[in-house]
């Protein structure tokens, strides 16, 4: 394309960023459309505060797509190193815990505002308060938005997936995604709180406790977490709940879903265990759990079993023990549902990789049109897996444009 090739990027979080700040060179003119006041809102949001900006294990195992194969080829130690170096490049230090990339001042707005800068200093023109409506295409594109109509040579679609509404996310990318052909998963929420409907949730509303979850559908455990779970008045919470979360939305739809609670992951034998402490101490069978679970929860599964409190465990019917231990270590969550995109970390679902030259991310479908982050069927685990792939996205994406000089 030669010089003073025009680059619209339609969204500044944090694949819009890095796309930008990568794609700037001396003959082109590189433009963020961005329909918040500052860019990288989200990115301010993620880690608590803290940014969790990327993983050291940055493997396929940690995603979800419909074409999880395509992924694979993209997802490999050498565009990890691309990653890295880039964040260097712009003077973050990481800090590292458990694989889990920090920068070193443990603030988010360290990253948002390191982009930020880089984008400004390489020259990159960033426009705030853009809402773009529509874009065509005839020899170039026209971008229509509320201050106006933009030509441009080269469009990238980074805007972003429905989550987290509050900080832009409003599903434009995938209408325009649309009118030039592509095809839509359906986005669901992802990285999100799950939701029953049974009569105890407001007994066990509020308590925090470790626990092993294993997601069971249609009678089939396919996948498993531990950590602190989160109970609540409509359902369960937490990281480890996240986790579940996108395989158990998905196959709501058509599939029985739910989650296995074990509430004492810790202890190998509970039989064995409570047996033994049955003999050494003169408790009864609710002094005896409030020793090693939450008082509430054990209250609530004694009261769902119909168990008198004050029994000693030794005079329990075979039945009681069993049901007991069951609840224990194998409590059923029916899954009705899931809380909307409010609530929503990321989304399942997007433009399938398929449709998209996964080492370029250039549209298979339209020329010089890219589409990143999180428009993509692509949604990754809690620990800096989903910006990892925007990263990675971006870079990826910008290489290709560069070369386009040539």
């Amino acid at each position: 394309m030669g010089d003073d090739m025009k680059v619209f990027i339609i969204g500044g979080g944090a694949s819009g960023l890095v796309c930008a700040i990568k794609s700037k060179t001396s003959n082109n003119e590189v433009t963020i459309l961005e329909r918040n006041n500052k860019c990288g809102k989200k990115i301010l949001m993620t880690g608590n505060g803290h940014c969790n900006y990327f993983n050291e294990d940055f493997t396929t195992s940690h995603y979800h797509s419909s074409n999880l194969d395509i992924l694979g080829k993209i997802i490999n130690d050498e565009n990890k190193k691309e990653i890295l170096s880039f964040f260097d490049s712009i003077g973050i230090v990481p800090k590292i815990q458990n694989n889990y990339y920090y920068p070193i001042t443990n603030q988010a707005i360290t990253i948002q505002e390191s982009l930020v800068r880089e984008a400004k200093r390489v020259g990159v023109n960033i426009i705030n308060d853009v809402l773009v409506s529509k874009i065509t295409y005839k020899d170039k594109y026209y971008i229509e938005t509320n201050k106006g109509i933009y030509e441009s040579d080269i469009v990238v679609l980074a805007s972003g997936s429905k989550a987290a509404p509050k900080t832009g996310s409003d599903g434009i990318g995938y209408e325009i995604s649309s009118s030039f052909n592509h095809h839509i998963l359906k986005p669901l929420p992802s990285l999100v709180q799950l939701k029953g409907s049974e009569h105890y949730l407001k007994e066990w509303q509020g308590i925090r406790t470790d626990a092993k979850l294993s997601l069971v559908i249609d009678n089939k455990v396919v996948k498993e977490e531990v950590g602190e779970i989160q109970l609540t008045d409509y359902g369960i919470s937490g990281i480890v709940t996240y986790q579940l979360s996108s395989i158990a939305i998905r196959a709501l739809k058509e599939h029985q879903v739910w989650i296995n609670i074990n509430f004492l992951p810790w202890i190998d034998d509970i039989k064995a265990y409570l047996d033994e402490r049955d003999k050494k101490l003169d408790l009864n069978i609710s002094e005896l759990l409030d020793g090693i679970l939450n008082y509430k929860l054990s209250n609530l599964i004694l009261k769902k079993n119909k168990i008198n409190y004050e029994k000693k465990y030794h005079e329990l019917s075979d039945i009681e023990k069993n049901n007991l231990i069951r609840d224990l270590t194998s409590f059923r969550f029916v899954v009705q549902g899931y809380n909307d995109f409010d609530s929503a970390q990321v989304c399942s679902g997007g433009i399938p990789l398929k449709e998209i030259n996964i080492n370029t991310m250039e549209s298979l479908y339209q020329t010089n049109l890219y589409i990143i982050g999180e428009l993509l069927d692509v949604d990754g685990e809690c620990g800096g897996y989903n910006l990892g792939f925007a990263w990675l996205t971006g870079i990826l994406a910008s290489l290709d444009i560069r070369s386009k000089h040539d």
